[in-house]
């Protein structure tokens, strides 16, 4: 009885030993951030970063160039992309603001499937009208379809079949999703590719004066978006083109390698971005009238005489800009063939007002770096950086670094700051290109001649500036 007893108790302490490994060792990679769901490796030896040392020859733009050296894509076909780990976090970030400032605005998200029936675009006519942009396609029951460039159809399609009343209305909808315009000569890499992922919003109103109320919330949450980000967006009067209706504003960033001539009063530039606590229930008329009542256009619609005529000399800025969003009001252009109608307080039914609402998500990316970037790689704003701190480690193997360098991540994963840590047995300038080349907001340098003072190097990426504090400061740095 002892005997079995004894054994039991062996067994037990054995299990128990087994027990306390398996728990040390999960706690010590949690803290590591090896292993969590919640704070995934964030080791570069356990990435995967396929940084490039030369340009490849078709990048013919500052950021098709970079964000192939940064190993944020890979070209797959002609104005196709992957999107590798570190592009895809930005593109995440970035959709994630445009989905929070259209919530915010009072938006409803759902989400369309990417191939539609040619059917639905008969109906408006725009199936033979799109050109040959679109990629028709017909399925194995040789029904003709399409992969869809934008979705007023659909759209129109889902409204009609459920919505009857003016008192179901105003509604906006909205979905992020990837789409496909065959362009005969894709270039610019994400500026300008085939496939891209596209915020597009839909709004359904019982007449134009409710419509342009919801144009105008959309413009106003367009300036928002645009904002968090880091950019500049000014809105641009500019062509309707397939979308269609009488009513358009393009949101372009300034940038040499734009593909558009822009034209405006240098005073629109320094107009104040509503904040997060704006009302969209009210009267937004005084916000979109300061915006568009200084001259702004693309080249498609300038006016020289106008604009001569209402900017002075002094004001007059000519620049070249990049398309990052765009607004329509197009009317009854869709639900009136589609016979989307609504009955009206009189109990009569009437076609719908609508308007459309575009941004290029993807592009975004292109258009960040566009706008921030030096000589030695991309400037990521704070709001989309891919991590927000890179911790390099200038010696491996050194015990004082490796405990310092491991400590500062630790803190950091816990704080839930996101952090990549250099952990690579590299020469130090190769650590420091290649945090320059990706762009993280913050850098943090351990090396022993600091350790032996106590203290590591904090280097701000986008001013240069560099200061020394211990450890516990660089963690409050980013914590605090």
């Amino acid at each position: 009885m002892r005997l079995a007893m004894t054994e039991t108790g062996f067994r037990a302490g054995i299990l128990l030993f087994r027990l306390f490994k398996i728990v040390s060792t999960a706690v010590a990679r949690y803290v590591d951030g090896t292993f969590s769901n919640l704070q995934p490796s964030m080791r570069l030896s356990r990435y995967f970063l396929p940084i490039l040392r030369e340009t490849p020859k078709e990048a013919e733009i500052l950021s098709h160039r970079l964000m192939l050296r940064a190993g944020m894509i890979r070209q797959e076909a002609a104005g196709i992309y992957a999107w590798l780990p570190l592009g895809f976090k930005v593109l995440q970030k970035v959709t994630e603001i445009v989905r929070e400032e259209m919530d915010r605005a009072g938006a409803i998200e759902l989400l369309m499937p990417t191939l539609q029936l040619a059917d639905l675009w008969r109906e408006t006519g725009r199936y033979d009208a799109y050109g040959p942009e679109m990629l028709r396609i017909k399925d194995r029951h040789e029904r003709e379809m399409l992969y869809g460039p934008t979705n007023e159809d659909m759209i129109t399609e889902i409204f009609r079949a459920y919505v009857h009343s003016y008192r179901e209305l105003p509604k906006i909808l909205y979905h992020i999703q990837w789409k496909f315009r065959d362009e005969q000569r894709p270039r610019f890499g994400v500026m300008r590719g085939r496939e891209f992922l596209m915020k597009d919003a839909y709004s359904f109103d019982i007449d134009e004066e409710a419509a342009r109320r919801s144009y105008r919330r959309m413009f106003v949450a367009y300036l928002r978006i645009f904002d968090r980000l880091g950019l500049k967006a000014i809105p641009m009067r500019a062509e309707t083109g397939p979308i269609g209706g009488n009513l358009s504003h393009e949101f372009i960033i300034l940038a040499e390698t734009g593909e558009s001539g822009v034209y405006c009063d240098a005073d629109i530039l320094d107009l104040p971005i509503p904040d997060e606590l704006i009302d969209y229930d009210g009267a937004l008329e005084s916000i979109v009238g300061d915006w568009t009542r200084l001259y702004a256009a693309t080249d498609d619609v300038h006016d020289l005489a106008r604009f001569e005529r209402e900017t002075p000399p002094e004001r007059r800025v000519r620049k070249r800009g990049i398309e990052v969003g765009q607004v329509f009001y197009f009317g009854d252009k869709y639900s009136k063939p589609m016979r989307a109608l609504v009955a009206g307080p009189d109990g009569v039914e009437r076609p719908v007002i609508g308007g459309s609402y575009g941004v290029g998500v993807s592009r975004l990316v292109g258009a960040l770096i566009e706008a921030n970037h030096d000589e030695a790689g991309i400037i990521w704003p704070d709001s989309v950086a891919p991590f927000a701190v890179g911790i390099a480690n200038l010696k491996v193997g050194d015990a004082a670094s490796d405990a310092a360098s491991l400590k500062l991540y630790g803190a950091l994963k816990k704080a839930g700051i996101d952090v990549l840590y250099d952990d690579l047995d590299e020469r130090p300038g190769a650590k420091f290109a290649r945090l320059d080349l990706i762009g993280l907001p913050y850098q943090v340098i351990v090396g022993p001649k600091g350790l032996a003072e106590g203290k590591v190097e904090i280097k701000t990426r986008r001013t240069g500036a560099r200061e020394m504090m211990s450890i516990g400061e660089a963690v409050a740095r980013f914590t605090g």
